[in-house]
């Protein structure tokens, strides 16, 4: 647990005094400083305990006998790199996330952990609250401000309004996730008018989300105490959003990349950086590895001609001013929590070292805190609330011998349209047509164990297999499984009860490959590198195999999400999100 600035303030006077001496002090520092946009040489640092005390250019009064002195022989400093905006409850624990990220320079994470509360409600937000605790890496929560997407159809779990102001009291918690379904707030949906009211009266940050939101719809979101977004793809977005009052978080993870697009006109335009953060949105393990976190974003910036200080600057300051944490994060000077990085050059921007409150945690490329793996908690292990499969769940009825369909038609891995087509019958049931690429696509509730499901047909999937099936979808969590055959189609469904989450495609009744997520049926408890072989081998699978996309993945995941076009299936049915209607997956 951090102290707070005005229970050791004599402590640190008393050493920038010279009349206390400090625990640690680092000599020979080329000094970023994010508050005067310079390089300061020949800079020497003071901390004791979890704060800096002195930053000058002569330290000496603050060395006493037992002072660590480290000699960084004119290396860069700089503050740690934070992502302001993630889905941390993916792919892996914080504790494992956090192996991985912290080698890259992040020393703080802002979470929104919407599908651990879709799953599981306020009990899963408290336990991720617990499990990133104890980490030599900050990692702070918002309560999910998105849930339900479309209560209409939403098959998820939610945290109630006493919940959420409950949850905002912790010292962690700091306020609302990206309300992305901005049509609720510019029509005023009653609940989440009180849920942001809510916030507001709390004096909490509330992020935002909006995506295709222009003019007097956007001010209505503005003006609704919504002050972030992290969705706009172009500078044109990015320019609208600043002129409103708007934070804008430059997305750069593995759902988007937008940072190409926007950085080259930041600086041809002359826009102020003072409102710019870099953010992920997420990382899966492959690009964790491949790219890196937040230095990748800096890298990337550098490269198109940003000035590295104001690099460093939208990737440290510029997040803790937005969250109202500057006094104690953000920069390197007196009084600061001592997050800070060692750099060789500033090209690779890939730390020799870390340090995290004044400890150090990784040192030359190698984690050297020790990261304890958390226990979790039973109702996480147990979320696959869902009956062994038999192939006649699978089944669609028809007396025809050739019946016309409609069809969920993949545009990419995310985006879908309507589209129809015949397919044969046979023994009374709608085949599915490897020769026309159409498949099955089932959803079963999974969360609630209501043994609601529904099942329609998949369009320009393309891979040679007999099913690909996932426990996590974004949001609603229903079980989602693709299939060439029923058979399949229920030897997948049932190795993902019997592993209690995950994802696994199936080829002639044999598993080829699979990814358990034992926690909440979203996450997985093993390692790092465990998942990321997982990971690479699911998505090869199907490339292997002929998938006509190259991240399968996110199909699944994807597939029920009601915030995007067009066509997306549940447990509760197949819906047109633009009208908000039903379909039939036969013709009528």
């Amino acid at each position: 647990m951090t102290i707070r600035l005005d229970h050791v303030i004599e402590q640190l006077n008393s050493v920038a005094m010279g009349d206390r001496k400090a625990d640690l002090v680092l000599k020979n520092c080329q000094l970023v400083s994010v508050y005067t946009r310079e390089i300061i040489s020949k800079s020497e640092i003071s901390v004791i305990g979890e704060r800096i005390a002195y930053v000058g250019h002569d330290a000496s009064h603050t060395i006493g006998p037992k002072t660590e002195i480290i000699d960084l022989k004119n290396s860069y400093v700089c503050p740690g790199f934070a992502d302001p905006h993630l889905h941390i409850d993916q792919f892996v624990l914080p504790s494992e996330f956090a192996k991985k990220s912290l080698l890259c320079g992040v020393t703080s994470l802002f979470s929104d952990p919407i599908d651990v509360v879709s799953v599981g409600g306020n009990n899963g937000f408290m336990e991720f609250l617990k499990l990133g605790t104890d980490i030599p890496q900050r990692i702070f929560q918002v309560v999910p401000g998105g849930l339900p997407v479309d209560g209409k159809f939403s098959n998820c779990n939610t945290m109630s309004i006493s919940q959420q102001k409950k949850a905002v009291k912790h010292p962690n918690v700091l306020g609302m996730g990206e309300v992305f379904s901005w049509t609720k707030v510019t029509l005023r949906e009653p609940q989440t008018m009180k849920s942001l009211s809510a916030m507001l009266e709390c004096d909490c940050i509330i992020n935002g989300h909006t995506a295709g939101a222009s003019d007097k719809k956007l001010n209505a979101y503005v003006s609704s105490g919504i002050l972030s977004c992290h969705e706009p793809i172009n500078f044109d977005q990015v320019l609208e959003r600043l002129r409103l009052g708007m934070w804008i978080m430059i997305r750069e993870g593995s759902i988007r990349r937008d940072l190409k697009e926007i950085i080259p006109r930041v600086m041809t335009h002359g826009t102020y950086i003072d409102r710019l953060m870099f953010c992920s949105d997420g990382l899966d393990p492959t690009d964790l590895i491949k790219f890196g976190h937040i230095d990748h974003c800096i890298r990337e910036s550098v490269k198109l001609g940003m000035n590295p200080i104001d690099a460093i600057t939208i990737a440290s300051k510029n997040n803790f001013d937005y969250y109202n944490m500057g006094k104690d994060l953000g920069g390197i000077a007196p009084g600061k929590l001592a997050d800070i990085l060692v750099l060789t050059d500033l090209k690779s921007f890939i730390p020799k070292m870390v340090f995290v409150g004044g400890k150090l945690v990784v040192s030359n490329g190698k984690l050297v805190s020790k990261i304890k793996k958390k226990s979790i908690s039973n109702w996480a292990k147990t979320s696959i609330k869902l009956k062994k499969f038999s192939e006649k769940d699978f089944q669609i009825k028809s007396k025809k011998s050739l019946e016309s369909v409609n069809t969920i038609f993949m545009q990419t891995e995310i985006i879908t349209k309507l589209n129809n087509a015949e397919l044969q019958t046979s023994g009374g049931q709608i085949d599915a047509s490897i020769d026309k690429d159409i498949w099955k696509v089932a959803a079963f509730d999974r969360t609630f164990g209501k043994n609601t499901s529904a099942i329609g047909f998949l369009e320009n999937f393309g891979p040679e297999i007999g099913a690909f099936a996932s426990t996590w979808s974004f949001h609603e969590n229903d079980l989602i499984v693709i299939g060439s055959n029923d058979s399949d189609m229920t030897t997948a469904c049932n190795h993902l009860i019997k592993n209690q989450g995950g994802l696994c495609v199936v080829k002639s009744g044999k598993i080829i490959a699979s990814l358990p997520l034992q926690f909440a049926g979203i996450v997985s408890t093993d390692s790092f590198e465990t998942v990321s072989s997982n990971f690479e081998k699911i998505n090869q699978s199907m490339t292997d195999n002929g998938c006509k996309f190259s991240r399968p993945h996110l199909i699944p995941l994807f597939l029920p999400f009601l915030a995007l076009p067009s066509i997306r299936i549940l447990s509760s049915g197949i819906v047109d999100v633009k009208t908000r209607n039903y379909i039939n997956p036969i013709t009528k």
